[in-house]
């Protein structure tokens, strides 16, 4: 027995045209809203907030950054105004540069081992230089 496996179930349906219930909702909003600016200011003072409105209902019905709602990018910006942030001060401390110092015994400079601290990059360019084979040497042995 073979069953119908129900498939684009993030798709929502179009119930009123090209607009699905949501995007309805939030034009049908905006456009009453505008309407009630234009009868509480009229056109010459309502024209700023009545074009502030129906923009906002127009991008909350069809604008999607990231493929994603615009709504959820107005949640997630007035969380992060809202929300309470932690600063963390830390001190730097000036790099020190390699330091050669000449060795007393020889008149040779060698570096002070010391002074010398391997910073994030250049621990990583080291481990990346141990971990890759030279491949001219590893095609070398194989050939043989």
């Amino acid at each position: 027995m073979q069953f119908k496996v129900p498939q684009f179930l993030d798709i929502e349906d179009k119930i009123f045209g090209p607009f699905t219930f949501k995007e309805f909702v939030y034009l049908a909003g905006g456009a009453g809203l505008c309407f009630v600016l234009y009868r509480v200011l009229g056109l010459f003072w309502g024209a700023i907030p009545i074009l502030a409105v129906g923009g906002l209902a127009i991008a909350l019905a069809r604008y999607r950054p990231n493929n994603k709602p615009f709504i959820e990018m107005i949640e997630a910006g007035f969380n992060y105004f809202v929300q309470s942030k932690l600063y963390i001060w830390k001190i730097r401390r000036n790099k020190i540069k390699n330091v050669q110092i000449a060795n007393e015994n020889n008149g040779k400079n060698v570096l002070n081992r010391d002074m010398v601290r391997l910073s994030g990059n250049k621990l990583r360019d080291l481990a990346w230089s141990l971990d890759v084979l030279d491949l001219n040497k590893h095609r070398e042995t194989q050939s043989r």
